[in-house]
Formats: structure tokens, C-alpha cells, sequence
């Protein structure tokens, strides 16, 4: 546990979203949204003419900056590009799958619950 202790304390770590326009936009009004000196943004917006692989390269790009602690991604962003997501498992950035607008989360879906669920050995709760 201290090398990730050593890597967050006394740092600004910032959180990232990809999502649809809608999701990207609230997140921005609320302040997270921000451009370093190299142009980098922490936000990605993906919509219907997105290529996946433009989404994969953010998403790997987001995962790699060490001033990121936290990525939230849409979970209907999350599946399209699911094998990159099951593969990370650093404790930091932690990515997070949100629900969007039109699409409900699905605990089932998140990489993140089923890690908890295989932790435990139980089944997901349900609410």
C-alpha cells in the first residue's frame, strides 16, 4: 500500500470523464473540466460518430496521466470498449461507469462490482 500512498499524498490528483455530451456537460459545469499546459484535456465526449478506437485512445490516454486519480466513463461507453476497462487494475486512476441520461446502470456490467462480487463470493445486492 505505500507506493500508491506515495504516489497520491501531497498531490493534486484530478478526475477525467468520457461520456455522451450530455454527461461530459454537467461535469464540466460543476468545475472538473480543465486544459493543461501540453493543450490536454481530462474530458472526452463520444457520441454516435465516435470511432472506437478514438475512444479507446482517450481512454488509454486518461489511464496513463499521472495528474488523474479518478476516470468516470458511461457505462454504455464502458461496453463498447469492456476489454480495456477489465483490463485495468491499477487502484489508481480507479475508473468509475456512470449511467447516462438514456441508459440505466447495470451493476452487472461494472467491472468494478464484479470484482467485489468475486471478492466476497456472494452475489451482487440488488438493492
Amino acid at each position: 500500500m505505500a507506493p500508491v500512498l506515495g504516489r497520491v499524498q501531497g498531490t493534486d490528483l484530478k478526475v477525467a470523464v468520457i461520456g455522451d455530451e450530455d454527461t461530459v456537460a454537467g461535469f464540466l459545469m460543476a468545475g472538473i473540466g480543465m486544459r493543461d499546459g501540453l493543450g490536454r484535456t481530462n474530458f472526452f465526449i463520444v457520441d454516435s460518430k465516435t470511432k472506437r478506437q478514438d475512444v479507446e485512445d482517450a481512454f488509454r490516454t486518461m489511464t496513463e496521466r499521472p495528474d488523474i486519480g479518478i476516470v468516470l466513463i458511461n457505462q454504455h461507453v464502458a461496453d463498447d470498449i469492456r476489454y480495456m476497462v477489465d483490463l485495468h487494475t491499477k487502484i489508481i486512476p480507479t475508473i468509475l461507469e456512470i449511467p447516462s441520461k438514456d441508459k440505466p446502470y447495470d451493476p452487472s456490467k461494472d467491472s468494478v462490482m464484479q470484482r467485489i462480487k468475486f471478492f466476497f463470493g456472494g452475489e451482487l445486492p440488488t438493492s
